[in-house]
């Protein structure tokens, strides 16, 4: 059964305490998270784990805004990869994004919201149904969860809102490497008398309108999401963007192959 998240508030700080001097034994938890066993249930649907450094998750040690925390991921080296999990332990929201490379890499770069000090993990399903999971630790202050958006302090914000860009790049080895930002607050539903607001679904079709690449979002990506994607090989000459949010409303966008 494939993992889906339901949203879920988590107050955690007791428990980091009791755990933070206690040395994970062998092939637990590298982090030794009084919440793994959450995580790895809800998260991962209970699933199989194993531990894996193929996994490669890059984040900065340290951020000074957790508004804004750019992550990425390289799953290469586990072979076929069904999909990839993106998520925190100690966020109010865990989970930023589930990935499905249908035809693409299984690497991505985005930035996400902490609203504490906390692991970040990513979770790759191989062919043979086994979670291989990664993450680094991030040092961060509290409260990028529970913070207003900074787009909504802009006057056009409205007519702004579901704005798609991006481009496409025809790398060395035929792989195309994708950026594609979309304009949305990302409202948590975490900051008094502002709803959840949020983009659902993202996805990648070549001009047949083939599926490429899907993700679904969670509000605990940063507002105005940037996604930079690698699709394999493919002749298309162009790609098209579509996605939805929470209340339905849907943005598309073609995006131009740069020469």
């Amino acid at each position: 059964m494939k993992p889906r998240w339901t949203g879920w508030t988590l107050s955690v700080g007791v428990l980091m305490a009791l755990n933070a001097n206690a040395a994970p034994p062998p092939g637990s938890d590298p982090f030794n998270s009084p919440l793994w066993s959450s995580m790895q249930r809800v998260v991962l649907g209970g699933g199989k784990v194993v531990f894996d450094d193929r996994v490669k998750v890059t984040l900065p040690e340290r951020v000074e805004d957790g508004h804004f925390v750019p992550v990425s991921v390289d799953a290469r080296d586990v072979g076929e990869v069904r999909e990839l999990i993106l998520f925190a332990d100690y966020n109010p929201i865990p989970r930023a994004l589930r990935y499905q490379p249908l035809h693409a890499q299984p690497r991505l770069s985005v930035a996400m919201r902490v609203n504490q000090a906390t692991p970040i993990r990513a979770a790759a399903l191989d062919d043979k149904g086994v979670w291989h999971v990664n993450g680094k630790w991030l040092d961060a202050p509290g409260g990028g969860c529970a913070l207003p958006s900074q787009t909504r302090s802009t006057t056009d914000w409205n007519t702004l809102l579901g704005r798609v860009s991006g481009r496409v790049w025809r790398e060395e080895d035929g792989v195309l490497r994708v950026r594609l930002g979309i304009m949305h607050p990302m409202d948590t539903g975490l900051v008094t008398s502002v709803a959840r607001f949020n983009i659902e679904r993202v996805e990648l079709s070549d001009a047949s309108q083939r599926p490429l690449a899907r993700l679904e979002t969670d509000a605990s990506l940063a507002e105005n999401p940037l996604f930079t994607l690698h699709l394999n090989r493919t002749a298309t000459t162009q790609l098209h963007a579509s996605s939805v949010d929470n209340d339905g409303n849907h943005y598309r966008a073609s995006l131009p192959l740069v020469p």
